[in-house]
């Protein structure tokens, strides 16, 4: 699918991004918010601003690649609880944090949660610049990969029943002569079943079939894939 690119430079290296990327910001600080809403304004990045946490989860952000801006320290629930909090909603912004007051154990925790980078105030542009790219990135590939995995569990999805149970065999490593003594059929039958799937499911290769298989955490029984 075409989609028009925009270069960002980090750390001497270009990140690819998707038109459209939004970074949402979370400051008490109005000043702050408009501040970083200019910058990231001028590098072609969609912006929204909250005042809290509380904003943030009554109104729905934009559903499109992007990061999360997030000062530490907010009135009511703080940054950090504030991340364990998106975690349980299974939102999965990627978060840049930034604070006037942090400290080691503070960063600790953040990044063991799933920061992206935690910045104290004051910090240079191009520092926050380079830790947005990278976010986007990342939350971009995410994106890709939870896509093409449903798009995979479809695939699955679109099988019979048998085809199911034939490729969870096959893909244990059976051959097709096991595969039918274990399921009762016939060594044809199963031959049929197995180039039907494969073809349903797109597989080049058996190789191919079980990268997918894998994947989707399909697995046959442990006394069936001997």
């Amino acid at each position: 699918m075409a989609q028009h690119l925009m270069n960002a430079v980090a750390n001497g290296r270009t990140f690819a991004l998707p038109a459209g990327p939004v970074v949402f910001i979370v400051d008490d600080d109005a000043s702050v918010r408009e501040a970083l809403g200019a910058l990231f304004r001028s590098v072609g990045l969609g912006v929204e601003l909250f005042g809290s946490a509380m904003e943030f989860l009554q109104r729905k952000p934009a559903d499109a690649p992007g990061c999360l801006v997030l000062d530490v320290r907010l009135p009511g629930l703080s940054g950090l609880d504030f991340q364990i909090q998106l975690t349980a909603l299974g939102i999965h912004l990627p978060i840049i944090f930034m604070t006037g007051h942090g400290d080691i154990p503070m960063s600790v925790r953040a990044m063991k949660a799933g920061a992206i980078d935690f910045l104290a105030k004051p910090f240079r542009e191009q520092d926050m610049l380079d830790a947005v790219a990278a976010a986007i990135e990342c939350d971009t590939k995410r994106r890709r990969d939870a896509e093409a995995l449903s798009n995979l569990r479809s695939l699955f999805a679109s099988l019979t029943p048998r085809e199911q149970e034939v490729l969870v065999h096959v893909t244990s490593g059976l051959m097709n002569k096991q595969v039918a003594a274990t399921l009762g059929l016939s060594e044809i039958t199963v031959k049929i079943h197995r180039g039907n799937l494969m073809r349903k499911m797109g597989a080049k290769s058996l190789a191919d079939l079980v990268r997918k298989a894998e994947a989707l955490g399909v697995k046959a029984p442990l006394e069936d894939a001997r």
